[in-house]
């Protein structure tokens, strides 16, 4: 159990939160929500103790042991990822290093045999002997190769070194688990991995995350961070929205009968106070006008931009035809053999653990990259509009918002560019802010600017919720769902991908495809994903038997 008793943090002036009392119990899952700036990844470090808070306490019950994902990505490049991932436990990994370091002694002493047979007293009680199987199953299950599991974090790419680091949070059966982001630069079949994992669990979770349909799977509970206090719900995400929203609904109809009440009395009041027989009545009624109080309903501090993607033609029946693409990058053979072709009505998911195939297809699409092989044609009444995965080239300028907008508008009209970035919540002097110093989200609802603008028909988008929040994820997973025109891209957002696609193409390891028009979910549960399951089976069962 973790409590939070009376908790203020006070940033200057302003109040981040204020008299926080909240309880966080065993077998329970706590999605801890709230717009951007809320505070949620503040609450976790002052959970953690990373964060002092300005008065109040956190309150553990004894003797357990506190879990936390780490975000920082270089803080264990030169030890072997598997003794990354046992660091999890702490104490553990002591007690192995001590270990070692007696036995590789020349003179081994009597009181160095003592002091090893604590140590593997100990190191039996936990589970020590067992350790490194369990820390390679938590880096399989999220995707890690049993060949990267002793090869040191600084020869990993980014994604695989937060998986790590992901699965080093989870070591151990922590008692306490802290997840901030976990999803972050997840794959699909990582997140999926990741929620069984969780769903199992049976000590306390408090998680962060953008990802509605992975809250909904989790989670039995909801933290909901609003204007500095935090209000707990029985139930997952969209519990939570269901009650806040049917909350705001009574309170209203409760003020609405009150203000009926309050009108009825003040004409009794008003018409018979000066009426000697009536005085009486008109006295007691005053009495009950007093007591009368309305609810304070306070407008939630979540704003939701307006995403609407609307083509500037109508698109006609050749959209595109791709044949035989293969790209071998730095001896890797990402793409391979890879053909199909697109119709008008096609919104396609490119989904799979081989994310660099994906961008590396996207760019080449985008015209960005040439194939060493194959070819591709769009129909010539096409306009593609395409969202990178990493944008930083864009915003490597000192241009002002509109002007960096405006470049790629027909419309110059300062008015007219305005117009689109009010949409995404850049109102007034947002304008004039230079691109180069904004955040990651709003980089990001920028560039959802610059697609919208375009009037594109065709859009490609790689990863284009990482970096935003609920709100805004929401407001572009409607968008999509409305947008008119032909979609390829790629999310790690599960209902995005559910409720936008209606094809699937899989880019495998290997470099090859599966292409299935269907939705996600029935994807998931296919013969084609059977089919490979088996296979990617059989390769582990064969890797051990090795």
């Amino acid at each position: 159990m973790i409590q939070a008793v009376n908790v203020t943090l006070r940033i200057g002036k302003k109040a981040l939160f204020e008299d926080v009392n909240i309880k966080f119990t065993e077998g329970n899952c706590y999605g801890l929500i709230g717009a951007n700036g809320a505070g949620k990844s503040t609450f976790l470090k002052i959970l953690t103790g990373e964060l002092e808070s300005t008065s109040g306490e956190i309150a553990i019950t004894p003797g357990q042991r506190l879990s936390f994902l780490k975000q920082d990505h270089f803080q264990y490049d030169e030890y072997p990822v598997m003794d990354t991932v046992i660091m999890g436990n702490a104490r553990l990994y002591e007690i192995m290093k001590e270990k070692d370091a007696i036995y590789a002694k020349e003179d081994f002493t009597d009181e160095d045999g003592i002091r090893a047979s604590e140590l593997e007293a100990e190191f039996a009680d936990m589970d020590g002997w067992e350790a490194e199987a369990d820390a390679a199953s938590l880096l399989n299950g999220l995707g890690i190769e049993t060949e990267h599991h002793y090869t040191l974090m600084k020869d990993l790419l980014g994604a695989q070194k937060v998986k790590v680091l992901l699965a080093q949070a989870l070591f151990g059966n922590p008692d306490i688990l802290l997840l901030d982001e976990p999803t972050n630069h997840l794959d699909l079949d990582a997140i999926a991995w990741l929620e069984e994992f969780l769903i199992n669990f049976n000590n306390t979770v408090i998680v962060v995350s953008h990802d509605r349909y992975f809250l909904n799977k989790v989670c039995t509970h909801t933290a909901d961070i609003d204007y500095g206090k935090i209000q707990l719900y029985a139930g997952n995400y969209d519990f939570w929205y269901e009650s806040s929203q049917l909350l705001i609904r009574q309170m209203k109809e409760a003020n609405k009968k009150k203000e009926e009440k309050i009108k009825e009395l003040q004409e009794f009041i008003s018409r018979f106070s000066a009426n000697a027989s009536k005085s009486k009545q008109a006295t007691s009624r005053k009495r009950a006008l007093e007591k009368i109080e309305l609810d304070e309903i306070k407008p939630s501090s979540r704003k939701y931009p307006y995403i609407d993607f609307r083509p500037n033609r109508e698109i006609g029946n050749e959209v595109l035809t791709v044949e035989g693409i293969s790209k071998t990058i730095d001896g890797v053979k990402v793409l391979d053999n890879i053909s199909f072709i697109l119709g008008h009505d096609d919104k396609v998911a490119f989904v799979g653990s081989n994310e660099f195939a994906k961008t590396t297809l996207f760019q080449i699409l985008a015209g960005e990259m040439e194939p060493d092989e194959g070819t591709y044609k769009w129909g010539v009444t096409t306009s593609q509009a395409y969202f990178p995965k990493d944008n930083s080239s864009e915003f490597d300028n000192d241009d002002i918002i509109v002007d960096w907008l405006t470049q790629y508008s027909e419309i110059k009209d300062v008015t007219y560019v305005r117009g689109f970035l009010g949409r995404m919540l850049f109102a007034g002097e947002d304008g004039v802010k230079k691109v180069r110093v904004l955040s990651g989200g709003e980089k990001v609802r920028c560039m959802l600017s610059k697609l919208m603008i375009s009037g594109a028909n065709i859009l490609i988008l790689d990863e284009p919720t990482d970096h935003l929040d609920m709100e805004s994820i929401t407001a572009l997973n409607n968008g999509l769902i409305k947008f008119p025109g032909v979609l390829l891209f790629s999310s790690r957002d599960h209902q995005i991908v559910q409720t936008t696609a209606n094809r699937i193409i899989e880019l495998l390891p290997n470099g090859s495809m599966i292409d299935k028009i269907t939705t996600y979910d029935e994807y998931l549960e296919s013969d084609a994903m059977a089919r490979k399951r088996t296979i990617y089976s059989k390769a582990a069962g064969a890797e051990e038997d090795n």
